[in-house]
């Protein structure tokens, strides 16, 4: 069942490991087959090193298994919450990469300061408020979701152009039209957080780029008009 998209999202997952994002387990792709309802996310702490396809794990919207002899990834209820709110998106990658994680630990938004970060996230990279205590207490998984959902729509953002969230305390939720892309945008995020901490670093009063500059460097990656790279 699902076997193209259990390669992919099996390939997505060895790539965060070979990008040097995640360490020991730390960490978990999805992708979603949007015209069977059906979701392919890895199992629970499974190494890398030993990680097959045999370890990925079918699962509807609900989180029935439908698939797969082992218990699929912890972070798996976050995950469902995210497809469910948003049709757009086709695959979700979850990390502790260690410049986005500082940034959320610190709970502060990313900055556009450059034209690096405006190629792929169109603004500020936003970081959640702090979980309260019933929500970590209750379905906590579930409460993740629903804050990075809360977040996004109360900014009034458009989940693919700004294509991930840091959740307060914890790390960066990235996503993508399928789970390649969205391991794609996790290690441009990784890299954008760390150019802005060294700018931070550098000049403390730095101000993000002009609106023009943003629209500039977003639009010509992106949109119908988009004239980066080749036809």
């Amino acid at each position: 069942m699902l076997e193209i998209l259990k390669k992919e999202v099996l390939e997505a997952n060895l790539e965060i490991k070979n990008k040097g994002m995640v360490i020991y387990t730390w960490g978990n792709v999805s992708g979603i087959d949007r015209r069977q309802g059906l979701v392919v996310i890895k199992a629970s702490g499974v190494s890398y090193e030993e990680m097959t396809e045999d370890h990925m794990v079918v699962l509807d919207l609900e989180g029935n298994v439908i698939e797969g002899r082992y218990r699929p990834s912890s972070d798996t209820p976050t995950h469902l919450a995210l497809y469910k709110a948003f049709p757009e998106i086709g695959g979700i990658t979850h990390t502790h990469s260690p410049w986005a994680t500082a940034w959320a630990q610190a709970s502060r938004d990313i900055p556009v300061y450059g034209t690096t970060h405006a190629d792929y996230f169109y603004g500020t990279i936003p970081c959640t408020r702090a979980m309260k205590e019933e929500e970590i207490k209750n379905d906590y998984e579930v409460q993740t979701g629903n804050l990075i959902i809360r977040t996004i729509k109360e900014k009034g953002l458009d989940p693919l152009k700004v294509p991930g969230v840091l959740v307060s305390g914890h790390g960066p939720f990235v996503w993508g039209k399928n789970p390649g892309e969205a391991v794609y945008n996790a290690v441009v995020l990784e890299e954008v957080a760390k150019i802005a901490f060294m700018t931070e670093n550098i000049n403390s009063h730095a101000s993000p780029i002009c609106k023009a500059l943003l629209d500039r460097h977003y639009f010509r990656k992106h949109g119908s008009n988009a004239y980066y790279g080749q036809k």
